[in-house]
C-alpha cells in the first residue's frame, strides 16, 4: 500500500483553515481567497471524520456571539474548533489502504482517546481478568456497553467494582454473565440468555484462553487446550450470528505463537478427536495449535460474513504479556516473571484487539490479522484455505458428536 512519506503532508499552506461539516465531511477554506474546497491543498485527497462527537463533547451555541462553540465537559473547557478534525482520516481509494497510527507502544486507551462508544454492545470472554479486563475496562470509559463472559462470576464483579472506582459510570455499563468454555451445553445456556437480553452485538470479542495445560479432557470429551481456545468460541460465534448486523465485528485473539504450529490437513483428526493422551503430547504445542486454529477460523469466518458487511479479525496482542495465561505451571510463572520489564503492559496489549473492534479506518476491511495495531502477514499455514475449511467441518462434527446432529445453530454448518 502506498502510505504518506510523513505527517508534514498534512500540514497545511499559510492562510488555509481545516473545517468540518455537521455530518463529517472535512472541508478547507482558503482565507486569503475567500475560496473553499472538499480536498486538501496539499495532498489533494479529501478527509471524514466520525459523525458523531468524541465521549464528552457538546456542540451549541455561544449565547452572546451565536457563533458554534464546543463544549469538552469531561475537562471544563470550550473552543471553537471542532474536536473531531484531530481524528479526521483520508477517504481511501481502496479498502485496505490505511496509515498506522500506533505501534507495539501503544495502549488501549490511546487508541479509544477521542472516541464515543455509547450505545455499542461489545462481548468479551475471559473479561474479568488480563487483557480481556483491560479491553473491557477501555472500551466502558467510553460509553461501550460490555457484556462480560466469564467462567468465575465473582472475579467478575470484583473487576466491575475496580472499574468502577476508577470511573463509577464505566462499571454501570458492564454485565458479568456465566460462561464455562470447557462445556459446550455451557455455551448453548449462555448464548440463549445473551440473545434473551439484547438484540445486537456491535464487538464480539473472543478473548478467553490457557495455557500451559497438562493434558486433560474437557466433560465433553476434548482436549481441554482445543476446546477452550478455540472450539467453544467456534460454536459461540456461530450462535451469536443472528445478533451480528451490517457494521459488526469479530475479533479474535490469537498469537504469534501460530507460527510454531504443527497441525496439518493430515494430522489435524488425529490431534483434535484423540480421546487419550498421545504419546508426544506437549502443552505449548497444543496452544499453538489452538491459536492456529484462530486465524484459520477467523480467515473462513471472514469469507462467510463479508457479504453481510461483518468484519472478522484476528490479533496477536504480545509476547509473554503478564497476565494469568501462566498460572498453570511454576516454571511458566517465572518465565513470565523475568521477562516482564521488558514486554507490553496489559494496557498495551489490549490496544490491538480495541483497535481490531473500533479503528473507524478498518470499515470494509475483514479476514486481516494484526499485530501492533497493524496488518501482518500471518503463517502460510494460516493461509491455507483447504485447512480452514477443513477445520470448520471438522468442528461442526465434533459439537454434533456431542449434541448430536440437530445441535442448535449448525442447521446451515455442515460444510
Amino acid at each position: 500500500m502506498n502510505l504518506p512519506e510523513s505527517d508534514s503532508e498534512d500540514e497545511l499552506p499559510p492562510g488555509w483553515e481545516e473545517r468540518v461539516t455537521v455530518d463529517g465531511s472535512v472541508y478547507y477554506a482558503n482565507h486569503l481567497t475567500k475560496n473553499t474546497q472538499w480536498t486538501h491543498p496539499r495532498t489533494g485527497k479529501k478527509k471524514k471524520v466520525s459523525g458523531e462527537l468524541p465521549f464528552g463533547w457538546q456542540r451549541c451555541a455561544d449565547k452572546n456571539t451565536g457563533k458554534v462553540i464546543y463544549v469538552d465537559h469531561e475537562n471544563r473547557r470550550t473552543t471553537y474548533t471542532d474536536p473531531r478534525l484531530a481524528f479526521a482520516v483520508e477517504e481511501k481509494e481502496h479498502v485496505n489502504d490505511y496509515r498506522q497510527r500506533f505501534d507495539a507502544s501503544s495502549t488501549a486507551l490511546q487508541v479509544l482517546h477521542g472516541r464515543d462508544l455509547n450505545g455499542k454492545v461489545a462481548l468479551i470472554t475471559g473479561a474479568n481478568a488480563g487483557i480481556g479486563f483491560e479491553t473491557t475496562r477501555s472500551l466502558a470509559r467510553h460509553g461501550c456497553n460490555v457484556i462480560m463472559a466469564c467462567r468465575n462470576l465473582a472475579f467478575a464483579e470484583e473487576a466491575i467494582n475496580q472499574i468502577k472506582e476508577d470511573k463509577p459510570i464505566a462499571g454501570e455499563n458492564c454485565i458479568a454473565i456465566f460462561l464455562d468454555l470447557t462445556s459446550l451445553s455451557s455455551v448453548i445456556q449462555f448464548a440463549n440468555t445473551v440473545k434473551s437480553k439484547y438484540d445486537r452485538i456491535d464487538m464480539l470479542i473472543l478473548n478467553a484462553g490457557v495455557f500451559g495445560l497438562p493434558f486433560s479432557k474437557t466433560q465433553d470429551g476434548f482436549e481441554t487446550t482445543f476446546q477452550v481456545n478455540h472450539l467453544s468460541h467456534f460454536y459461540l460465534t456461530i450462535l451469536l450470528r443472528p445478533l451480528l448486523v451490517s457494521g459488526s465485528r469479530v475479533v479474535i485473539v490469537s498469537s504469534e505463537s501460530h507460527r510454531f504450529a504443527d497441525l496439518t490437513a493430515e494430522n489435524l483428526t488425529s490431534l483434535t478427536l484423540s480421546p487419550e493422551l498421545p504419546s508426544k503430547y506437549w502443552d505449548m504445542m497444543a496452544y499453538n495449535n489452538s491459536k492456529l486454529c484462530n486465524v484459520l477460523f477467523a480467515r473462513r469466518l471472514a469469507k462467510n460474513l463479508q457479504a453481510y458487511g461483518i468484519s472478522v479479525f484476528s490479533l496477536h496482542p504480545g509476547n509473554m504479556v503478564s497476565s494469568k495465561l501462566a498460572r498453570n505451571w511454576w516454571l511458566y510463572k517465572l518465565l513470565f516473571a523475568i521477562v516482564r520489564p521488558f514486554t507490553k503492559s496489559l494496557q498495551q496489549a489490549a490496544s490491538t484487539t480495541v483497535f481490531c473492534a473500533t479503528a473507524e479506518e478498518l470499515t470494509g476491511v475483514t479476514g486481516v490479522y494484526f499485530n501492533n495495531c497493524f496488518r501482518c502477514q500471518e503463517s502460510d499455514a494460516a493461509g491455507d484455505d483447504v485447512l480452514a475449511n477443513l477445520l470448520w467441518s471438522t468442528s461442526v462434527e465434533m459439537i454434533q458428536s456431542v449434541l448430536g446432529n440437530n445441535a442448535p445453530g449448525l442447521e446451515f454448518e455442515k460444510t
